[in-house]
């Protein structure tokens, strides 16, 4: 085609020895990309081309090529695949535009080989195919996992669910004390007043008077220190039966745990080499079946010119040649239109139904290579799951014996203090002992009256400080239950959250199944109603349940049944099946399906592409009503069409007529 500049709409892909192409650069643009010609026009080749730059896996090698790449060009950057030719197996690298590309593979490269359209022409499972991209697997471990944090959060607010009646409790014992405090600087206050007043009235020895007030300053101290030691040592008994608590709560989860063995991660690692092993047979398995079917693809549509240009230079296995006498040539048989063809393997002339149907094996065999290739992929998910597993819970055990043991430590290291308080606390009696000895000595020699009153203060003065005391720690038990009272309310309303991801969870599936069914019945009437066949009334999904049977175990499981309602000349209504669908019906009714899947699975957001191929079961107004239709759901098509049916396409679709 000829070239043109380039606009911020435009896309462009350069293709060399990938399918039937030696090189190419094809110009495409967003929106609908007519590619128009014959047979034998890379036009599927083309497309497979696109595919591998998108990310699929089903781009073949050039037979003739040791090296085939592609590059597409976008807007947002640029995406490429190389195919290389090593030891007799194909292997890829590059950057293509997916990752993954399940979803575009089944919903949006909708060539003639595409799962979703042939597994609704052979009424097959289509619960399974709309729900493959689902990691319903995933969706579980993640219930079981939000399910065991909400019962985490329910335990500890059901620790924190009498902290209601604990706040009173304390605010009632911190007036209490508060009166206590009152009176005892009211009282004290009243004693020293009584003690100024005696000044000049007591005619006592200043030096004995000052000995006793000395004597008494010490035992308050005394008695102030003694009092700390006690609230010491009952801190530190709290604390080690606290520890005790937690020491034990740790031996708990230590025996909890599974145990874990080397030999078992070994025996898992061994299993997983050997897994991943027969993945890579299998995917080279799978390039090569991939690589042959589209080879024999081709050779049918006479799109192999490397091929066909052999074989112009041989004579038939009939003794037919080809020459300017009108013999029909080999490579015209290949590709003409009659029942039967000259096998280009051995020469002999064949049915074409015949290599159809070996074609059709070919891909049974490469569907259930894929299959196998999932399984294994799931095995070795799972594999390694069990193996993370075992790793997270190994190092569990270790982290929690090492808490374990820090915990005992500081059980020791307490209790080794709570001995030395203890021998604290009977020196401070003793000495609290000798002190009031001494007092009561000095008071028996002394003006009792004056004694007596700085005796008094000194006991209000200790009370007074005790009691204050008294109100920190129940001040700061009230902080604390404040502060327990607020993570509560946050743990309520994270549980909420949780039970609400729950409930999400819980019909996420469901609600996919359903909107899958829903958006195939929608789409399906408008594309019915815009097509118009007449003697389909109407083409729908029902999502009902049956029971299986699972190993020992008999389950429900949603099942997707397709109905067929006809309408006869007399007009009335009657149910068909798929099987009496002809193959045009049959064609759109699987490219509705996909459909349905591109819009429920927002493959859009994936890929902005869908490639359609092989509709020549559709006529051509049709093809043109179900194009237009598409269109307004996906930002770039690319359909490969006859001449004769691009024909009937909006005039204002961007064409290509040279590949």
């Amino acid at each position: 085609m000829g070239q043109s500049q380039m606009s911020e709409t435009e896309l462009s892909v350069a293709v060399r020895n990938l399918g039937g192409i030696d090189e190419s650069t094809v110009r495409l643009r967003t929106g609908v990309n007519v590619l128009s010609g014959r047979n034998a026009t890379n036009r599927t080749s083309f497309l497979r081309a696109l595919m591998g730059a998108l990310g699929s896996d089903g781009v073949s090698l050039k037979a003739d090529a040791e090296v085939g790449e592609v590059t597409l060009r976008m807007a947002d950057g640029t995406y490429s695949r190389r195919l290389e030719r090593q030891n007799g197996t194909v292997t890829d690298s590059g950057s293509p535009y997916l990752d993954d590309p399940m979803l575009a593979d089944l919903f949006a490269f909708l060539l003639e080989s595409n799962e979703a359209r042939r597994t609704v022409s052979r009424s097959e499972n289509l619960r399974e195919l709309i729900m493959r991209p689902v990691d319903v697997e995933e969706i579980n471990a993640e219930i079981e996992s939000t399910h065991a944090e909400k019962r985490r959060l329910d335990d500890r607010i059901d620790e924190l669910s009498d902290l209601d009646a604990k706040l009173p409790e304390h605010e009632t014992e911190k007036a209490a004390i508060e009166d206590d405090i009152e009176e005892l600087q009211a009282e004290l206050e009243a004693k020293r007043a009584d003690l100024d007043a005696m000044d000049g009235t007591v005619d006592a020895n200043q030096a004995e008077q000052e000995a006793l007030d000395e004597r008494l300053e010490e035992l308050q101290s005394v008695q102030s220190e003694l009092e700390e030691t006690r609230f010491q040592r009952e801190t530190e008994r709290e604390s080690v039966e606290t520890l005790r608590e937690e020491r034990e709560e740790i031996q708990t989860e230590l025996d909890a745990l599974p145990e874990t063995s080397t030999d078992e991660r070994d025996r898992i690692e061994s299993q997983l080499a050997d897994l991943r092993q027969q993945r890579s047979q299998l995917d080279s398995t799978t390039s090569q079946l991939q690589s042959v079917i589209q080879f024999n693809e081709e050779m049918l549509e006479g799109t192999n010119t490397a091929i066909a240009e052999a074989l112009r230079d041989e004579p038939s296995a009939t003794g037919v040649e080809s020459d300017s006498s009108g013999t029909e040539a080999l490579t015209d048989q290949l590709v003409d239109d009659s029942e039967s063809v000259v096998c280009w393997t051995c020469g002999s002339e064949v049915e074409q139904r015949d290599i159809e149907s070996t074609l059709d094996r070919l891909r049974g065999v490469r569907q259930e290579t894929l299959a196998e290739r999932r399984e294994l992929r799931s095995e070795i998910e799972a594999l390694t799951d069990r193996l993370q597993s075992l790793e997270t819970a190994h190092e569990s055990r270790s982290d929690l014996e090492q808490r374990l043991q820090r915990t005992s430590a500081e059980i020791e290291s307490r209790t080794d203090r709570i001995d030395t308080l203890e021998d604290d606390l009977e020196a401070l009696r003793q000495r609290a002992t000798t002190l009031e000895a001494e007092i009561e000595d000095h008071e028996q020699s002394t003006d009792s009256t004056v004694l007596e009153q700085h005796t008094e203060i000194n006991q209000l003065e200790f009370d007074l400080g005790r009691r204050e005391s008294d109100r920190q720690e129940i001040e700061s038990r009230i902080d604390t239950v404040e502060s327990k009272l607020a993570e509560r309310d946050q743990l309520e309303a994270d549980r909420e959250k949780l039970q609400q991801r729950l409930t999400e969870l819980r019909t996420q599936v469901d609600q996919l199944e359903a909107d899958a069914v829903e958006a195939f019945n929608e789409h399906m009437a408008a594309v019915l109603e815009t097509l118009g066949y007449d003697n389909i009334e109407r083409i729908w999904i029902e999502r009902t349940t049956e029971t299986v049977r699972e190993g020992r175990r008999h389950v429900d499981q949603s099942v997707f049944r397709l109905h067929i309602v006809r309408r006869a000349d007399d007009g009335r209504s009657y149910e068909d099946t798929i099987d009496h669908l002809s193959e045009s019906e049959r064609e759109v009714t699987g490219l509705v399906f996909a459909l349905a899947g591109y819009l429920v699975h927002e493959v859009h957001e994936v890929v902005p592409f869908m490639l359609l191929d092989s509709l020549e079961a559709i006529d051509a107004e049709r093809i043109a009503a179900l194009v237009d239709y598409v269109s307004d759901y996906v930002e770039t098509i690319v359909v490969a069409l006859l001449p004769e049916d691009a024909q009937a396409l909006d005039d204002s679709h961007h064409r290509v007529t040279e590949i």
